[in-house]
């Protein structure tokens, strides 16, 4: 493959004249499947789907050439796209899994299921709250009709099925806050998520164009397409990156609403490299459940990790590696400390997805969930950008 043309030129004969309605699979059969952003990501997700029964990659797209190239060693006998519209057009894919930069995932998701495709989103499911909503009525109008699966793994594990238990032992009193925070460290030489620019990244070998959507239209730039998630036009930091997967698990495990208010502080502290996404941060959510939810994440510094705290008047429920209830004593002396032990079973998210394809079974993380996740990461972003809290009015679905 030397170049975008001639990429281009030899799938141009393989488009499909007139989308077929997609034919409903039985229990056994096999799945094909088709992705959108072959990347880090996008490979991970491919290997998840691999390992599960009775499936099949039959074709990437991707806007870089590179990128293509690489896929053929996970399904050498695959088709590959640098023109997405191209693999949506293939009747033999029965599935979509997209996992491209996040201001690209209402465009994808969008398109994937007008084509008559099931679709595994990967997180965050949408950038803006017009794409929620966008994301949302396309997904309203196949309900019932196409698998759907928002990629926040986490439900979908034992530790899930866990917390459930013991929220549902009626042992944790009157809940009123949730603590979380994910903080990381990597050496001096190599800054969070910094990746290197390569000769081959080239207007030739990449399609620009596709790459920034509706984005703001500017020339050609290395850095800003393969370093995406260091800017605002492309990316919503690590708050879709990484809060956004605790606040899925605890919207799910409690069912939280959208939040009343959110507020974030932070900044670039650390990485002085061009980044705009803040490095250090903290943001403090209302919900209307009357419970607080908070997140502190930053890059310079490891030693806390990752972990949650459910906080009742009754009893802790800390989540990190493992998840275990402790009463609190002043209110329940006699109560014992209980460890969880449920099993993950291996690919279970992308298991459960592929089960929604064969056997209609419901979505462990439905678009509903995705879309409360998505906005509560969207407030987090314009209040730091905008320096105030951000409000929602949950009557005309905007922030304020």
């Amino acid at each position: 493959m030397d170049s975008r043309r001639k990429f281009i030129s030899s799938v141009a004969t393989g488009i499909a004249g007139s989308l077929a309605p997609q034919q409903v699979l039985g229990a056994n059969e096999r799945v094909r499947l088709g992705i959108i952003g072959i990347g880090a990501r996008g490979t991970e997700i491919v290997r998840d789907a691999l390992a599960c029964p009775n499936t099949e990659m039959v074709a990437f797209a991707d806007v870089y050439t590179r990128r293509l190239e690489d896929a053929k060693a996970l399904a050498p006998n695959a088709k590959t796209y640098l023109d997405h519209r191209y693999l949506l057009e293939d009747r033999n894919i029965d599935a979509v899994l997209i996992a491209t930069p996040q201001h690209l995932h209402a465009e994808h998701f969008c398109a994937a299921l007008d084509a008559g495709k099931h679709v595994y989103q990967e997180k965050t499911m949408a950038f803006t709250v017009e794409h929620a909503k966008r994301m949302r009525a396309a997904w309203q109008k196949v309900e019932g009709k196409r698998a759907v699966q928002i990629g926040h793994q986490g439900v979908s594990s034992g530790t899930m099925a866990d917390a459930q238990s013991m929220l549902a032992a009626g042992r944790m009193g009157r809940i009123t806050m949730v603590e979380s925070h994910m903080f990381r460290n990597t050496p001096h030489s190599k800054p969070q998520w910094s990746r290197p620019t390569y000769p081959d990244m080239t207007p030739e070998n990449v399609l620009w164009k596709s790459f920034l959507g509706e984005a703001p239209q500017r020339d050609f730039d290395a850095n800003r397409f393969i370093n995406w998630r260091f800017f605002w036009d492309y990316s919503g930091g690590n708050f879709y990156e990484n809060m956004c997967h605790q606040l899925a698990f605890w919207y799910k495990a409690l069912n939280l609403q959208i939040p009343k208010a959110v507020t974030t502080t932070g900044g670039v502290y650390l990485w002085k490299d061009g980044r705009e996404v803040p490095d250090t941060m903290n943001v403090s959510m209302e919900h209307p459940e009357e419970i607080l939810f908070t997140w502190a994440s930053g890059f310079g510094n490891s030693f806390l990790g990752a972990a949650e705290h459910v906080l009742g008047d009754e009893g802790t429920i800390h989540k990190s590696q493992q998840i275990r209830y402790k009463p609190q004593k002043e209110n329940r002396p006699k109560d014992e400390e209980v460890l969880g032990s449920s099993r993950t079973a291996p690919q279970a998210h992308m298991q459960n997805f592929l089960d929604g394809i064969r056997l209609n079974k419901p979505a462990n993380c439905p678009v509903e969930l995705g879309f409360r996740v998505s906005i509560a990461c969207r407030m987090a972003v314009e209040s730091y950008r905008q320096g105030r809290a951000i409000r929602w009015d949950a009557a005309k679905e905007e922030m304020i």
